[in-house]
C-alpha cells in the first residue's frame, strides 16, 4: 500500500487497526499462527453484517474497503487461493449528501487580521492561513513544504506531499508570496532545522506538524469568536469563494486537485442562485 499505492504510513495504520478483529477470528488454538488458507466467503460476509452496524457510517465505509484491500493482498501473494474480494458486502451510504462548510469573505478578512504580523508567530500565522485560503491546500501540505518548492521566478509553487505522493504545481498568487515572503524575512527563526518552510517559533524549531497547523486555524477562530474550525474548513472556503467569483467546477477542481470530477461537483449546491434559475415548481404551489 505504502509503496505502490502511495498510502500514507497514517491510513495504512489504520487499515491495520480496522483488520485486526477480522483477522482475529481465525487464530488458531495456539494463538501463534492465522488459519487463513481456509477462509471462505461466509467468514468475510459474517465479519462485515456483524461488526459494520455498530460503527459510524464512514469507519463502515473504511473497513470494508480495508477488508477488499487485505483480501485482493492475501491473493495475490498466495495465502489464498482464489480471491474473495467480491464476497465484500457493499456499505450502503449516499454521496456528497452534506454542503461544504465554507467561511463568508468577511469571517474569512477577520480571521487574517486576528494575526499580529508584528510578532513573528503572527507572520507564520498569517502566512499560513493565506496559503490555506488561497490556495486550497491541505494542512500536511502546508506543513511538509519546502523552501527549494517555491519557485520565485515562475511565479508557482510545487506540492510534493499532496495525496497519492503525486508532485503538482500550482501558480503562486501575489498575495501569497508576499506572506510567504514577509514570514521569511521576520518570523522565521534563522537556526530553523532542515529545509521546510514553517517552523516552531520557541526552540528546538523543528518543522511544523500537520497538527500544529490545524491548531493554528483554531486558534485563529477562537479569536475570532468562530465556532471550533479545522484547517479542512478553510479548503472548502477556497473552493466557494471561487465558486462566487465567478469560477467554473473545473478550475475548482484543478485548484483542490481532484481526480474525480464527482468530488468536486459538491460545490455546485453552494451556487444557490444558480440552481434556484433550474429548479421546477412544487407541485400545487403558486405560479
Amino acid at each position: 500500500m505504502i509503496l505502490e499505492r502511495g498510502i500514507k504510513d497514517a491510513s495504512a495504520s489504520r487499515y491495520i487497526e480496522l483488520m485486526r478483529p477480522f483477522l482475529q477470528t481465525k487464530v488458531l488454538p495456539d494463538g501463534l499462527a492465522l488459519d487463513l488458507r481456509s477462509l471462505t466467503a461466509a467468514d468475510v460476509i459474517s465479519f462485515v453484517v456483524t461488526s459494520c452496524p455498530r460503527l459510524s457510517p464512514g469507519t463502515a465505509g473504511l473497513t470494508v474497503s480495508a477488508l477488499r484491500s487485505l483480501l485482493g493482498f492475501l491473493y495475490v501473494d498466495g495465502t489464498i487461493d482464489r480471491s474473495l474480494v467480491s464476497a465484500v458486502p457493499t456499505v450502503p451510504g449516499r454521496r456528497l449528501t452534506g454542503l461544504p462548510k465554507g467561511l463568508a469573505s468577511d469571517q474569512v478578512q477577520r480571521l487574517l487580521a486576528s494575526c499580529d504580523t508584528s510578532t513573528r508567530s503572527g507572520c507564520r500565522d498569517f502566512a499560513v492561513l493565506t496559503m490555506l485560503v488561497r490556495l486550497g491546500l491541505r494542512a500536511g501540505e502546508v506543513a511538509k513544504l519546502q523552501l527549494e518548492h517555491i519557485d520565485w521566478r515562475g511565479g508557482e509553487i510545487v506540492i510534493a506531499h499532496s495525496k497519492g505522493n503525486r508532485t503538482e504545481r500550482l501558480p503562486l498568487p501575489a498575495d501569497v508570496g508576499e506572506a510567504i515572503a514577509a514570514y521569511l524575512h521576520h518570523g522565521r527563526p534563522a537556526s530553523t532545522q532542515g529545509r521546510t518552510v514553517f517552523a516552531r517559533i520557541t526552540a528546538p524549531h523543528h518543522a511544523l506538524t500537520t497538527g500544529a497547523v490545524t491548531q493554528i486555524v483554531r486558534h485563529a477562530g477562537e479569536r475570532c469568536g468562530f465556532e471550533r474550525i479545522h484547517a479542512h474548513r478553510l479548503r472548502h472556503t477556497a473552493a466557494t469563494l471561487m465558486l462566487r467569483g465567478g469560477a467554473s467546477l473545473p478550475e475548482i477542481g484543478q485548484l483542490l486537485r481532484h481526480r474525480n470530477a464527482i468530488t468536486t461537483s459538491i460545490y455546485a449546491k453552494v451556487d444557490r442562485d444558480a440552481l434556484r434559475s433550474i429548479a421546477r415548481a412544487w407541485p400545487g404551489d403558486v405560479a
